[in-house]
C-alpha cells in the first residue's frame, strides 16, 4: 500500500486513471440499478474526462507538431461513442488508454531507481594524503596522482594502484569473483570493492568520473534508453493507421450527402466507423495476454516486468550466464581433504580450529564443513593473519598450527611431499582454491595434510539448463570476471557450452553486443557487476532469492527462488503467451476488417457494430485469460 501511495502522490496521471476507473464502476453501477438518467451520464462524464485528459493533451501536443498520433483517434472514437450515446463504451475505452500510459510512467520510474541504486554504492568521500597530512575531501575532488588512505572495513573510493600495504579485498560488486583478492603493491583496485584487512596506500589512476563504477552507471542508462526506442515501431503503426481511419471517417461524412443520404445518416455512419475501427480488441488482445500470464508466472515464482520481455524471452537463441551466485552458490566450498599422516578428519579439525577467528571466506568454509561433520574444534589460545599467506595458530592440546598457501609453508621451512604436490597441481587446474595445513616440529615439520575449497554449482543448475536446451537454445554461455580455469570446471558441471573469463563488466556488455549477431540473447546474473549486462542484453534475467537490489531492478525477469529451475517454466510460458497473442491479434484484425467494411457499405447498424466490436473484445480477452491455468508439458519444447 505505501508504494502504491508514494507512486500516486507525485503522479497525476495514475491519479487521472483511478479516478477514470471509479467514477466508470460507480456509473456503471447505478445503470444497473435503474439510477437517475442525468447522474448515471454525469459520471461517465467525469470518467471521458478524466481518462480522456492526458490523451487530449498529447493529441493537442502532436497536432501542433502537424502529427496525428494514436491519441487523437483514441479521443474521437470515445466522444463518437458518446455522440451517440453509448458513454460507457466510451468511458471504457479512455480507461484502458489511460491505464497503458500509466504503467509506462511506472516503469520508468523503477528504471531511474535501479540507477540511483548504483549511485548509492559510489563512495562520498576519500582519505586523501597531501604534504604528510590525512584529510577527508568530497570525492569529486579527488584527482588523478593523489594517495588515498583506505582503512580495513572502508569502501574503496577510486580506481588506482596499491603503492602500500597489503590486504585482501571483496571486489565481487565489481568483478563478480566469489572470493576476495590479495592486493599488494602494484595491484589495481576498483571504486566500489570492499576492503577487508590491511590498510591500503592507493595512487588514483583515473578521477571520479571514469571509474569503474561509473562507467556501469552509464552503461545502465544508455542501455535502457536503448531499449525504450523498441517503442518506435508500434507508434509509427498507430499514427498512421489513426489517419487512415479519421481520413476514411471524413470522407464517409463528406461523401454520403452525395449519394442522397440526410447529413444526421452522415453523421451516423461516420460515427459508427469511428466505433467500430477503435483497435479496443486490437489493444486488449495483447495486454489481456499478458497479464494472464504475469499472474501465471507470479503464481510460480517468475516476476516479468512488462510484456515487452515476454515477447523477447519466447523469441531468445542464446543465453548467457553469470557464473558467481548465478550458476554457482557464490560461496566457497570444501571439495576434498587430502590427509598426510594423520586422518582426514584430524585435518579438517586442526584447520577450521586455527580458522574459526579469522573471519575469513575460506576460513568460514573450513568451519562450516567441520560442523556439517559434527567435529568438536579445539580451543585456540592465539591466533595470528598473516596478510597474503594464511593463519598461524596455538591450539589447547596441539600446540602450533599452520593454515595457508605455499607462501606461508616456505617461510616456515614446512616439507610438502611430492605426491602431495601433484595432488594439488591437479585440484589447481580444476578451479580448487588449496590450502595447506602443517604443524611445526610435528612429523619433522612435514605438511600434514590439503584443503581444496571451491565454489560449487548451484543445485538443480544442471538439470535447469538441461532442459533449456531440450527447448531449442543450444548455445549457453558463461561470462564471468574469474579466471579461467576455474571458470571452465564450473562450465563442465554445469553443462554450459562457452566460457568468456576474465571479463569486467564492460567486457561482458561487449561480449554480449557480438551474440547478438545470431539473434536475441538472454541474459541471467545477480550482482551489481551484471546490471550493464542485464540492462544491454535482449532480456535481463535476475534471481531473486539472492540477487542485489541493483539487479533486480535492472532486469526484466526475476526468478524469485535463488536456483534456475524456474527458468525453463519462464521460457515456456512466454512462448505460450506469444502464440496467444498472435491467435487474438488475427481475431482484432480480422473482425476490425469486417465491421469497417460493413460500416463504408452501410450495411452494419450501430447496435449489431456494437456486437460485434465488443464480442471480439470479450473473446480475445477469455482467450488470453486461458494462460491462468497454463502448465508446461513434463517434455519442455
Amino acid at each position: 500500500m505505501r508504494r502504491l501511495l508514494d507512486f500516486l502522490r507525485p503522479n497525476p496521471q495514475a491519479v487521472q486513471t483511478a479516478i477514470c476507473g471509479g467514477s466508470l464502476l460507480v456509473g456503471w453501477f447505478l445503470e444497473l440499478a435503474g439510477g437517475p438518467r442525468l447522474l448515471v451520464v454525469g459520471c461517465y462524464l467525469l470518467s471521458l474526462a478524466s481518462g480522456g485528459y492526458e490523451s487530449a493533451r498529447r493529441s493537442l501536443v502532436a497536432l501542433m507538431r502537424r502529427v496525428v498520433d494514436v491519441n487523437l483517434l483514441m479521443i474521437l472514437a470515445a466522444v463518437g461513442a458518446s455522440a451517440l450515446g453509448y458513454w460507457k463504451e466510451g468511458a471504457i475505452l479512455m480507461l484502458l488508454f489511460s491505464l497503458s500510459n500509466t504503467l509506462e510512467g511506472y516503469a520508468m520510474e523503477r528504471t531511474r531507481r535501479a540507477i540511483q541504486l548504483l549511485m548509492n554504492l559510489r563512495p562520498q568521500e576519500a582519505r586523501v594524503r597531501r604534504n604528510g597530512e590525512e584529510a577527508l575531501v568530497p570525492i569529486e575532488a579527488v584527482e588523478p596522482g593523489d594517495l588515498v588512505i583506505v582503512r580495513p572495513g572502508d569502501q574503496i573510493p577510486v580506481d588506482g594502484k596499491v603503492e602500500g600495504g597489503e590486504s585482501w579485498v571483496d571486489q565481487g560488486s565489481i568483478t563478480g569473483e566469489a572470493l576476495p583478492v590479495q592486493k599488494v603493491v602494484g595491484s589495481e583496485v576498483y571504486a566500489g570493492t570492499l576492503n577487508l584487512q590491511g590498510i591500503l596506500e592507493i595512487r588514483v589512476t583515473r578521477p571520479a568520473g571514469d571509474t569503474t563504477l561509473a562507467k556501469i552507471l552509464k552503461l545502465v542508462e544508455t542501455a535502457q534508453s536503448q531499449k525504450a526506442r523498441t517503442q518506435h515501431f508500434a507508434e509509427w503503426i498507430g499514427r498512421y493507421y489513426t489517419l487512415a481511419v479519421v481520413t476514411a471517417a471524413i470522407a464517409l461524412l463528406l461523401l454520403s450527402p452525395l449519394q442522397g443520404d440526410g447529413w444526421e445518416q452522415a453523421f451516423y455512419r461516420a460515427m459508427t466507423l469511428l466505433v467500430v475501427a477503435s483497435p479496443c480488441a486490437l489493444v486488449l488482445s495483447t495486454p489481456s495476454t499478458i497479464l494472464a500470464a504475469i499472474a501465471n508466472g507470479a503464481r510460480h515464482g517468475v516476476l516479468f516486468k512488462g510484456g515487452t520481455y515476454l515477447e523477447i524471452l519466447a523469441s531468445v537463441k542464446t543465453l548467457a550466464f553469470d557464473k558467481t551466485g548465478t550458476l554457482t552458490l557464490g560461496r566457497p566450498q570444501v571439495t576434498k581433504v587430502i590427509p598426510a599422516r594423520i586422518e582426514e578428519q584430524e585435518v579438517l579439525r586442526l584447520a577450521a580450529s586455527a580458522e574459526r577467528l579469522s573471519g575469513h571466506p575460506l576460513g568460514n568454509a573450513l568451519v562450516e564443513e567441520a560442523q556439517r561433520r559434527g567435529l568438536v574444534l579445539y580451543e585456540v589460545r592465539e591466533m595470528e593473519e598473516i596478510p597474503g599467506r594464511g593463519v598461524r595458530a596455538v591450539l589447547n592440546g596441539r600446540g602450533d598450527v599452520l593454515v595457508g598457501n605455499r607462501l606461508l609453508m616456505e617461510s616456515a621451512r614446512i616439507a610438502i611431499p611430492d605426491e602431495m604436490r601433484e595432488a594439488v597441481d591437479r585440484l589447481e587446474r580444476s578451479g580448487n582454491s588449496v590450502m595447506f595445513v602443517a604443524t611445526p616440529g610435528f612429523s619433522n615439520g612435514e605438511c600434514v595434510g590439503v584443503i581444496a575449497t571451491s565454489d560449487v554449482v548451484r543445485p538443480g543448475t544442471e538439470e535447469a539448463l538441461k532442459q533449456v536446451r531440450s527447448m531449442g537454445i543450444q548455445r549457453l554461455v558463461m561470462l564471468t570476471g574469474d579466471n579461467l580455469s576455474a571458470a571452465r570446471a564450473v562450465s563442465e558441471r554445469a553443462g554450459v557450452t562457452e566460457v568468456f573469463a576474465g571479463l569486467l563488466p564492460h567486457a561482458k556488455v561487449e561480449v554480449l553486443q557480438g551474440l547478438k549477431g545470431d539473434g536475441p540473447v538472454g541474459m541471467v546474473g545477480d550482482g551489481i557487476n551484471d546490471a550493464p549486462a542485464l540492462a544491454s542484453a535482449s532480456v535481463g534475467i535476475a534471481m531473486g532469492g539472492i540477487a542485489s537490489d541493483v539487479a533486480m531492478e535492472t532486469a526484466d525477469v526475476v526468478l524469485m527462488a535463488p536456483t534456475l529451475e524456474q527458468l525453463p517454466y519462464a521460457i515456456a510460458l512466454s512462448r505460450k503467451a506469444q502464440r496467444i497473442i498472435r491467435q487474438n491479434i488475427a481475431i482484432a484484425l480480422t473482425v476490425i476488417v469486417l465491421l469497417i467494411a460493413g460500416a463504408f457499405l452501410g450495411w452494419l447498424r450501430l447496435p449489431l457494430a456494437v456486437v460485434g466490436h465488443e464480442g471480439s473484445t470479450v473473446v480475445v480477452i477469455l482467450n488470453g485469460l486461458r494462460l491462468l491455468r497454463f502448465r508446461p508439458s513434463p517434455i519442455l519444447r
